[in-house]
């Protein structure tokens, strides 16, 4: 069975929250949190409030992104 494809889309980051979690708020009006991938979190990528980030979703659950 093959692995369900990621939904991406464009957000800003509105808050900074602990864990290395980030409330996003999309294009759409919609806010989810949201944690950086692999690579960011290795090489530490800095996200500060008010970047434009994309955002991959799981077509499961839709509240939480990478």
């Amino acid at each position: 069975m093959p692995k369900e494809e990621a939904v991406e889309v464009e957000g800003v980051v509105t808050k900074a929250l602990s864990n290395a979690q980030f409330s996003v708020t999309m294009d759409n009006g919609h806010a989810i949190t949201a944690y950086p991938a692999g690579k960011m979190r290795r090489f530490f990528i800095k996200i500060i409030p008010g970047d434009a980030v994309t955002v991959a979703m799981s077509p499961y659950d839709l509240s939480k992104g990478r």
